[in-house]
């Protein structure tokens, strides 16, 4: 596998030292581990603020998460393409969202180990609901989700349970939402409602 920024040797350890460090002075704190498995749709949420790139590195680093995020092909243009896929930018198509769900779905057929990175509100603003590529790429890979979360109330930022998807994806959504139901985003007035916005596939 291609090294990124989260399995450099090296910049791995300094990064998570740095990450524990900062994490320590700013009074968060980081909660839970990740799965075993190899392949996992990670879902993080709420995203209401930029400031959840900043804390979600830090936690992705502290947690020795190995993890690869959407990015439209535009960004993968010479020169920046080495940096994009080093950062674990996957480039992708984003004309519908039926061709994004089948693009992440090759990717994790063809990896012995493939974990993805998804906000599914898909913007800091407030959402009338959650976008369905995250559940439908899940379903369609056969693989778990992991809920990830930063809670600015708290100060604590981590992972959450796996989730084994059944194909019913309301019933899900029930569970899903029920473990989110007492975290806060820095904006928690921005939270998107916890229903999916429905795409065919």
């Amino acid at each position: 596998m291609n090294h990124t920024i989260f399995n450099t040797p090296v910049i791995k350890s300094f990064l998570r030292g740095l990450s524990l460090f900062l994490f320590k002075i700013l009074g968060w704190k980081k909660t839970g581990e990740l799965p075993q498995e190899a392949k996992y749709v990670l879902v993080v949420a709420p995203h209401t603020s930029n400031w959840d790139v900043f804390y979600g590195v830090l936690i992705a680093f502290a947690l020795k998460l190995d993890a690869r995020f959407i990015a439209k092909k535009e960004l993968f243009r010479r020169p920046f393409a080495p940096l994009m896929r080093w950062l674990g930018g996957v480039p992708i198509d984003r004309a519908s969202s039926s061709h994004l769900v089948d693009q992440m779905v090759d990717n994790f057929n063809e990896s012995k180990k493939f974990v993805l990175a998804v906000a599914p509100e898909g913007t800091r603003h407030k959402t009338s609901g959650w976008k369905s590529g995250f559940y439908n790429i899940a379903v369609r890979a056969h693989v778990p989700i992991v809920l990830a979360f930063i809670d600015y109330a708290n100060k604590i930022g981590g992972a959450g349970p796996l989730i084994h998807p059944t194909g019913n994806m309301d019933l899900d959504m029930q569970t899903i939402r029920n473990f989110y139901l007492n975290v806060k985003g820095k904006y928690p007035q921005n939270t998107g409602h916890f229903v999916i916005i429905k795409h065919k596939t």
